[in-house]
């Protein structure tokens, strides 16, 4: 892109001066030379907090529901709750309050329909949380194909 050459020995201390710098107490992790390169780590100091946190955020994963739900959501958005109940086939009351709870739903609006439903899409918190950038990165369809001529199977 920028193809620019910087020499070694200004690397190397711009480096040597990120690892001082993080190395400071106030900051919970720091820059380590590992493996060939450098990498940013949490200290041992605050391992006990970052496995608190961690075990914390593996209770809050998706369940089955959840995901099928946000699914529709996000390829049918805006939608209402009432075409995700169609498409799902059950009750949703749970699943949408529940991802509204972790904002990984929001409400966009009213439909213009009788009785004007709400209308449900994905959140800048969805887009985090899948590492996305935009709607048009979800997969499509033609991403759920088998390939062509796969191992063990004959071509007719």
């Amino acid at each position: 892109m920028f193809e620019s050459q910087i020499p070694k020995d200004h690397l190397e201390q711009s480096l040597e001066e990120l690892v001082n710098k993080y190395s400071h107490e106030d900051f919970s992790f720091g820059l380590v030379r590992f493996a060939g390169g450098y990498q940013f780590l949490t200290k041992p100091a605050y391992q006990s907090s970052i496995s608190t946190l961690l075990k914390h955020q593996s209770n809050k994963r998706l369940s089955t529901a959840q995901m099928e739900t946000l699914s529709i959501i996000a390829y049918k958005q805006p939608v209402t709750k009432s075409e995700v109940e169609q498409i799902r086939g059950v009750n949703c009351d749970y699943s949408i309050q529940k991802l509204l709870e972790k904002e990984l739903v929001t409400i966009k609006g009213k439909a213009e329909s009788i009785g004007r439903p709400i209308l449900y899409g994905t959140s800048e918190k969805f887009m985090e949380y899948f590492g996305i950038n935009s709607i048009r990165d979800l997969p499509q369809p033609k991403d759920f194909l088998p390939e062509e001529n796969q191992i063990g199977e004959q071509k007719e």
